[in-house]
C-alpha cells in the first residue's frame, strides 16, 4: 500500500501552485443512505498505510480511540475514524493510515484507500453546513470528481485536539494582555477548532482581529482594509499590525496567499505567520520560499501568543519596515 505514496520530493514541488494531493479512502457503506462515501487527506500528512495490526487496549482512552500500536519503538493511538466523525458503518476498517502532523503520529482505521487525487485548492469548495452536521463538524472542504463523486475532506487536527486534549486550559495560562490598543491581526484558517485556538489565543491578549475561513476570503478582506487605508491615506500596516494564515484551505491556500501579500506594495511592512498543522523541516522552508517571516506550529497557544507578542511590538518601535 504504500507505494502510493512514494515521490514525495516531487510533491514538494506542489507548494506555492495552490495545488495539492489527496489520498483518497472509505470508511465503509453508510447505513443510513446505503452508499460508499469518498474521503479525503492531505499526502502530506500521511506517512504510510498498511493493514490494521493487534492493537494493544490502554485505559481511559477518548472516544473512538481503539487502542495502541507500537511503531517502530513508539506507541501511536489508533483512531477509528468512522466512530470520531459519526459515520454509521457495519463495514471492517481493515487498513489503518499512520498520519503524522502538529509533531504527533497517529493512525486511522479506515475501511480501505483508494488514490492520490492531485487537484487545484480552488477545486476544493467550503462545504455545505448540512453536510458538515452530519459528520460531527468534521469535513472542511468537498470537490467533486468527474463520475459525480464528492470527495471530503477531514478536519484532522479536531481530531487530534479531541484525542490529545489540546484545548484545555493549561494550554492557556500564562498568555499575557498585549498592551497595545490599537493592535489588529488578520487570520484564516479554514478549521474551526483551529480558529476557536486562535481566537482564545488573541483575546486572552487584548487583541482585535478580523478573521476569514480560507485564504480566498482572507485576500478579498485584505483588499477591503487596503482600499480604506487609501481612501483614508493611510498605509495599511498602520491598520494590520500581522497577518496569520494557515497552509490547508479550500479555493486559496496560505502558499498563494503569501505569495499575493509579499508581491503587493500596499501590504509592504505587514508580517506573515504561517499557523500549520503541517510542520516538518520541510515545510517550514516552503514557507520560507514564499516570504512568511514566522512559522508556528497549531496548538502551541504560548509559542504564537509569544510570536505576535514578539512581531507586533517591533513593528510599533519602528523596526518592521527594516527587519
Amino acid at each position: 500500500m504504500s507505494e502510493l505514496l512514494k515521490n514525495i520530493d516531487a510533491r514538494t514541488k506542489l507548494a506555492g501552485t495552490n495545488k495539492l494531493e489527496i489520498l483518497m479512502f472509505s470508511l465503509g457503506v453508510d447505513t443510513r443512505t446505503g452508499r460508499r462515501e469518498t474521503f479525503g487527506i492531505n499526502v502530506f500528512k500521511v506517512r504510510e498505510v498498511m493493514r490494521t495490526p493487534a492493537l494493544t487496549a490502554a485505559p481511559d482512552m477518548p472516544v473512538a480511540v481503539e487502542g495502541m500500536v507500537s511503531l517502530r519503538g513508539a506507541l501511536v493511538p489508533v483512531v477509528d475514524l468512522a466512530k470520531f466523525a459519526q459515520f454509521p458503518s457495519d463495514t471492517a476498517r481493515d487498513v489503518m493510515i499512520v498520519t503524522e502532523y502538529n509533531g504527533h503520529t497517529q493512525g486511522f482505521l479506515v475501511e480501505s484507500v483508494d488514490t492520490i487525487l492531485r487537484l487545484d485548492w480552488s477545486q476544493m469548495r467550503v462545504p455545505p453546513a448540512m453536510l458538515t452536521a452530519n459528520l460531527g463538524g468534521l469535513v472542511t472542504a468537498v470537490t467533486e470528481l468527474a463520475d459525480n463523486r464528492l470527495v471530503m475532506m477531514l478536519d484532522v487536527e479536531k481530531i487530534l485536539s479531541e484525542t490529545a486534549d489540546f484545548d484545555n486550559d493549561l494550554a492557556f495560562k500564562d498568555i499575557k494582555p498585549l498592551g497595545i490598543e490599537d493592535a489588529m491581526i488578520f487570520f484564516c484558517d479554514d478549521s474551526p477548532v483551529a480558529r476557536n485556538q486562535i481566537t482564545r489565543t488573541l483575546d486572552l491578549m487584548g487583541v482585535k482581529y478580523v478573521s476569514a475561513i480560507n485564504g480566498s476570503a482572507m485576500w478579498l478582506e485584505l483588499n477591503k482594509i487596503a482600499a480604506y487605508a487609501a481612501s483614508n491615506g493611510r498605509k495599511v500596516s498602520d491598520l494590520v499590525s500581522m497577518i496569520l494564515t494557515d497552509v490547508e484551505m479550500p479555493e486559496m491556500d496560505g502558499y498563494i496567499l503569501t505569495k499575493n501579500i509579499k508581491a503587493d506594495p500596499r501590504f509592504i511592512g505587514i508580517p506573515v505567520v504561517m499557523h500549520s498543522s503541517l510542520s516538518s523541516g520541510s515545510n517550514q522552508q516552503l514557507g520560507r520560499s514564499v516570504g512568511v517571516d514566522e512559522y508556528v506550529s497549531k496548538f502551541e497557544a504560548q509559542r504564537l501568543a509569544e510570536t505576535i507578542t514578539r512581531l507586533i511590538r517591533r513593528g510599533t518601535t519602528g523596526d518592521r519596515a527594516a527587519a
